[in-house]
């Protein structure tokens, strides 16, 4: 890469414009519009969640502190608070969805030969949701209780590079089982959930489509054992069994077998049940998969804390949505990066170097991978020692 160019520049090389430029057509996002259009918008938010501003008086006083550095990132004029919250409420946030989408594709790809712990070949993907808690006077479009609004970032992560496959955006009100209507199946993978995905029609649905799940049982389920195999008490697997559901509704929406395994985690103590649709892979392997949901917990946590999606730029559902997926892209762009520059530092250093040093003009590559040699000691054998007597 040219040395000449910032850093921000060098990262805005890795997104495909375009395919972007087509997506903004699609949509007709620049119809109209005189500044800052979509493509600048998407540079001026990435440059925010890369420098960690958090508000457009922010951004407007860090890129007027640069305004001889901003035509080599791509950015024509600094932005006016003004221009940028109304570009929020009225650029299409599907655009910058599309876009993330297309990343996310490019990320998958590039992830997709990644040893895999567990020695699978399949897909493990992991769901969950996570709420971000909102003022309700500002922010009515999204219920959530009588006193406060929020919203949900319904997420299916693919295990392998921990990459965020599928992101659904709703009000804090919208079930989690809900979100099994609209979750785009792949037949072969693994889809590994807590108990409140728990609907048997909709785990049907999922058997039907070709794919596994694993889930924990509720409390209270009513079915018969059906055949019991045999078990290694001391690996903590305390049954392995196949089960049929008593009940009329229940029976009803999941009419075939169904694989209940019994669990003692041996480090908490704790007895679990999972269910599943897998007959073939052994009972500790189904514990570990479904232990592995808890990556998508930490994806959560990570985003929340690196990832400026707590507060934002705007009220309106397109400027909230509009920030998110921008920051998702970003987030994904980062991932790319690291993968096809074959560097070792983490998400969360790349992140910590950019948001420091996005202005610099050296090489990304040498950027992104700090120097951790220590400089030799040359010792002088005539130096002479002040302690010697």
């Amino acid at each position: 890469m040219n040395i000449g160019k910032t850093l921000f520049a060098q990262v805005m090389e890795f997104v495909p414009w375009k395919t972007f430029g087509r997506i903004i057509e699609r949509h007709q996002g620049d119809a109209g519009v005189r500044t800052l259009g979509c493509a600048d918008v998407f540079r001026v938010l990435a440059f925010a969640q890369l420098t960690w501003r958090e508000s457009l008086r922010d951004i407007e006083a860090c890129l007027a502190a640069n305004q001889t550095k901003l035509f080599h990132m791509g950015i024509k004029a600094v932005p006016a608070r003004s221009t940028l919250a109304d570009a929020l409420t009225q650029r299409d946030w599907r655009i910058y969805h599309a876009l993330a989408q297309r990343l996310i594709a490019r990320a998958r790809a590039l992830y997709a030969q990644e040893p895999s712990d567990l020695g699978l070949d399949a897909t493990v993907y992991a769901l969950d949701s996570t709420t971000i808690d909102l003022c309700l006077s500002l922010f009515d479009w999204a219920p959530f209780r009588s006193t406060k609004a929020a919203i949900k970032l319904h997420t299916l992560l693919d295990l392998r590079g921990a990459i965020p496959a599928f992101i659904h955006i709703s009000d804090g009100k919208l079930h989690d089982v809900n979100v099994l209507d609209v979750l785009p199946v792949e037949a072969g993978a693994f889809y590994v959930m807590d108990r409140g995905y728990v609907d048997f029609a909709r785990l049907y649905a999922l058997h039907q489509a070709g794919a596994f799940f694993i889930t924990r049982a509720k409390k209270g389920m009513d079915a018969r054992r059906v055949y019991s195999a045999a078990t290694d008490r001391s690996t903590g697997v305390i049954c392995d069994q196949s089960i049929r559901f008593n009940g009329f509704y229940a029976s009803r929406d999941y009419p075939e077998h169904l694989r209940r395994i019994r669990f003692k985690d041996p480090e908490s103590g704790r007895t679990l049940i999972f269910l599943t649709n897998n007959t073939s892979l052994p009972a500790l392997t189904i514990a570990a998969l479904y232990k592995s949901r808890w990556q998508v917990e930490l994806f959560f946590k990570w985003i929340k804390q690196h990832l400026r999606i707590k507060r934002f730029l705007g009220t309106s559902e397109n400027a909230v949505k509009t920030q998110i997926w921008c920051a998702i892209a970003t987030y994904v762009l980062i991932a790319i990066i690291k993968q096809e520059l074959h560097l070792d530092a983490s998400l969360y250093t790349c992140l910590q170097i950019l948001s420091v040093s996005v202005f610099e003009k050296t090489q990304l590559s040498c950027a992104l991978q700090p120097d951790r040699t220590q400089p030799e000691l040359v010792s002088i054998a005539n130096q002479l020692n002040l302690f010697e007597i």
